[in-house]
């Protein structure tokens, strides 16, 4: 039986959410299977374009045949940097999909999943020197109890990096299932497989840069759309979606709103969704990996960044 590479999280809101123009520019910034993309090239006439991204070499199989799409291979954190290579003046509007696609955690050997044997890897992209392995075995204690506590949110940091201190100490930890074996005796029964994901979590965080690429995939977004244009964003933990709310509400990762002379709010973004949208319980039932999903939606206002600099806080 054939395995998706993904399976589209909250396809048909994320659609609607990026009110598409026929003739107009969209990004995938997190093409994965191709499935959103997919959405969005039905949705173009023959004028329109669609740029996708993916920093994984696996997801090239997975570019649609389409003369409006372009595939860029390339971290989503160089998104200006690509806009500038194609000529993309502006942007109708953006979709990021932050989760980690189901091939990565279905393939054993990239390392990704707790759940089966394999080397300790996580690297998105293969090309990157640092594995999850290095992380583990070469960072002293105290960073990685804080890797623990600030990107898996765990409050034993400290002492799950003294057992993997010990346990590297007589050979190097370099497969899951080893470092299961380090940690587990720390974790609580009742939340055991979730505190491994959250363990996971963090190291796969480290590896990647995923928040520091974040946060500046979306500063490059706000400059890139053009007003009116739609920024579309599927996260799936508190970690990221806080950054993507902030934001959305302030313009900045810190949620720090700039005002204007007379006190009024300054944003170059504001929210289409007050409240998140999530997947339906059937959409769950389907898709079991849908169901920490958030969707937030915003359009682009026709305040310029520059304005945020100066105005009066």
């Amino acid at each position: 039986m054939n395995v998706p590479y993904h399976i589209p999280v909250l396809l048909g809101p994320c659609i609607e959410g990026l009110d598409i123009k026929p003739a107009g520019t969209y990004c995938d910034v997190t093409m994965g299977g191709g499935g959103h993309s997919r959405g969005i090239l039905q949705k173009l006439g023959p004028q329109g374009r669609l740029l996708g991204f993916d920093q994984d070499a696996d997801a090239i199989a997975n570019a649609p045949d389409d003369e409006r799409f372009t595939f860029i291979r390339s971290n989503f954190r160089y998104l200006s940097n690509w806009l500038r290579y194609y000529q993309v003046e502006a942007l109708d509007g953006l979709l990021a999909d932050l989760g980690v696609s189901s091939h990565h955690f279905d393939e054993a050997e990239r390392g990704f999943s707790f759940r089966q044997e394999g080397p300790l890897d996580m690297r998105m992209n293969q090309q990157a020197t640092k594995s999850a392995a290095d992380v583990i075995n070469t960072y002293d204690k105290r960073t990685l109890s804080h890797i623990f506590e600030l990107y898996g949110e765990l409050r034993n940091g400290r002492r799950l990096a003294d057992a993997i201190d010990r346990a590297r100490s007589s050979h190097p930890i370099e497969t899951t299932q080893r470092l299961v074996e380090t940690v587990e005796p720390l974790l609580g029964k009742s939340r055991e497989k979730k505190d491994l994901a959250k363990v996971f979590q963090a190291l796969r965080i480290e590896v990647n840069h995923e928040l520091d690429a974040l946060i500046e995939m979306l500063q490059a977004a706000i400059l890139a759309l053009r007003p009116g244009g739609r920024l579309v964003v599927l996260t799936y933990h508190s970690l990221e979606d806080r950054i993507v709310k902030n934001i959305i509400r302030s313009g900045n990762a810190g949620g720090v709103v700039a005002k204007d002379f007379y006190g009024n709010p300054l944003s170059p973004l504001q929210a289409v969704n007050r409240q998140v949208i999530e997947p339906s319980p059937e959409e769950q039932e389907t898709n079991p990996r849908s169901r920490s999903a958030k969707l937030r939606i915003a359009v682009r206002t026709d305040i310029q960044p520059q304005a945020l600099q100066t105005a009066i806080r």
